[in-house]
C-alpha cells in the first residue's frame, strides 16, 4: 500500500478543512514546497496536492505551487481541484503533475473524462467523494443523487481503475477511516485500485486499510497535528 501525504491549498498556503467545510480552514504553512521537500526527505514517493480554490471555482488555480513543488522535488504528484475541462488537464500536466484527480467533471461529463483516460492512460484518477453514500462535487459544496459504488463501477468497467474515495464526514476529523465503506467497494469492485482518504489518525489506521486491500491511503491533518510522523508513514508503507 502506498502512503500518500496530502497538501491542500488555499491562496497558496497549506490548509486543512473539517468535513469539507471551507469555514473551518486552518492554515499550517505558507511554504508548501518546503513541506513537500520534507516528504521527499522522509523517503516517501507520492504527494496528493489539492487546489481548494479551484475545487469550488474561486479565481486562479494554484498551478504556480504545483510548478514549484514539481521543480523542487522528484515526488509523484497527483493534482486535483477544479479539473473540469481538457485545458485544465493539459495545464496541470504542463505544470508538472504526474496524474490528475477528476471529480465534478466525472459526475457531470463522464464520457469526456473517459476520453481523457484513453488519451492519458494511468494518469487520470477518479475522485469519488461521498456524503452519506452519494457523490459530492464542486469542492463538496454540492451533493448529487448519484450512488457512490455504481459511480465508481462505471469508470472501472471502462478501464479507469484508480479512485480516490473520500468519506466527507470523516475528512479532517481524525476519528478513523470509513473501513466498512472501503471494504464494500473493494468487495464489489475487486479490480479497482482504491485509495482511501479521510479520517486516518494513526499507524494502526494505515495497517487496517492495507489489510483490507486498499491500494493507497492519503494522510493530511494527522501529519500537521502531530498524530503521525512522516517516518511512521514510510514505515507503514513498508
Amino acid at each position: 500500500m502506498i502512503a500518500i501525504p496530502a497538501i491542500d491549498l488555499i491562496d497558496g498556503s497549506v490548509v486543512r478543512l473539517s468535513e469539507g467545510d471551507y469555514s473551518t480552514a486552518k492554515s499550517y504553512s505558507s511554504n508548501p514546497a518546503e513541506f513537500a521537500k520534507m516528504i521527499q526527505d522522509a523517503g516517501l514517493s507520492h504527494l496528493h496536492l489539492v487546489d481548494l480554490d479551484g475545487a469550488k471555482g474561486d479565481g486562479e488555480r494554484n498551478l504556480h505551487v504545483l510548478e514549484e513543488i514539481a521543480s523542487a522535488t522528484d515526488l509523484i504528484i497527483d493534482f486535483g481541484g477544479g479539473i473540469r475541462k481538457l485545458s485544465d488537464v493539459e495545464a496541470a500536466f504542463s505544470a508538472g503533475a504526474d496524474a490528475v484527480n477528476v471529480g465534478s467533471a466525472a459526475a457531470k461529463s463522464p464520457e469526456e473524462v473517459l476520453s481523457w483516460a484513453e488519451r492519458w492512460p494511468d494518469r487520470i484518477i477518479l475522485s469519488a467523494d461521498s456524503r452519506k453514500g452519494l457523490v459530492a462535487v464542486s469542492g463538496w459544496l454540492e451533493t448529487t443523487s448519484i450512488p457512490l459504488i455504481p459511480f465508481i463501477e462505471r469508470f472501472v468497467s471502462c478501464g479507469l481503475r484508480r479512485a480516490v474515495v473520500t468519506d466527507i464526514a470523516q475528512d479532517g476529523m481524525l476519528s478513523g477511516p470509513s473501513v466498512d465503506l472501503y471494504k464494500d467497494i473493494i468487495d464489489s469492485l475487486p479490480s479497482a485500485e482504491i485509495i482511501a482518504s479521510g479520517g486516518v489518525s494513526s499507524r494502526k489506521d494505515l495497517e487496517t486499510l492495507r489489510n483490507i486491500g486498499c491500494y493507497g491511503a492519503i494522510v493530511g491533518k494527522a501529519i500537521y497535528e502531530g498524530y503521525i510522523t512522516l517516518k511512521e508513514l514510510k514505515e507503514a508503507e513498508c
